[in-house]
């Protein structure tokens, strides 16, 4: 029992110098998410975009009418390929692909900050019910599209973090 307990005042001490620090540190003051609440969603054209969009708005928290310090500007690629084929030619899986290649442009310079990408599939079981299929397809967008956003927040909290630094090359 004394050696767990040493062992977790030690690793206590330790954990400071390891280098990890809390990204959202500060809270609801803190930088990385004022500089989120800096970022005005462009529009993102189709129903995928509209979902994409909504799902960044929520995450990112800028308030409309307010100046936007940053611009984030989003292209979408969405697939649905048929898989899982039957002897009959039927499909009988199918994964939804949704792709994203984002910006993020200084709103008062025109200077594109961050250019990176985000993706995300689901797959869908193909029923003998159109509607039930095509509910399928609806909902597994809508959680991409959640994805897509959590992905490009993250992306963009991280490098908001780092002082508007690019990450080092792996």
């Amino acid at each position: 029992m004394r050696a767990r307990l040493a062992f977790a005042a030690l690793a206590a001490f330790a954990l400071p110098g390891c280098g990890l620090h809390p990204l959202y540190a500060g809270g609801e003051a803190g930088p990385v998410v004022q500089s989120l609440r800096g970022v005005q969603v462009a529009p993102i054209p189709g129903r995928n975009g509209w979902l994409v969009r909504t799902a960044l708005q929520d995450r990112l928290g800028h308030a409309e009418g307010t100046a936007a310090r940053y611009r984030l500007e989003v292209e979408l690629s969405d697939e649905i390929t048929g898989f899982g084929i039957r002897s009959d030619n039927a499909v009988t899986r199918e994964r939804r692909s949704l792709r994203a290649r984002y910006r993020l442009v200084d709103a008062s310079r025109g200077t594109v900050l961050l250019d990176a990408t985000a993706g995300s599939d689901a797959g869908i079981d193909v029923v003998s019910s159109e509607y039930a299929t095509v509910a399928a397809e609806q909902s597994a967008l809508e959680r991409l599209a959640t994805d897509m956003a959590d992905q490009i927040v993250s992306r963009i909290a991280l490098y908001s973090q780092r002082g508007g630094r690019r990450p080092a090359a792996r």
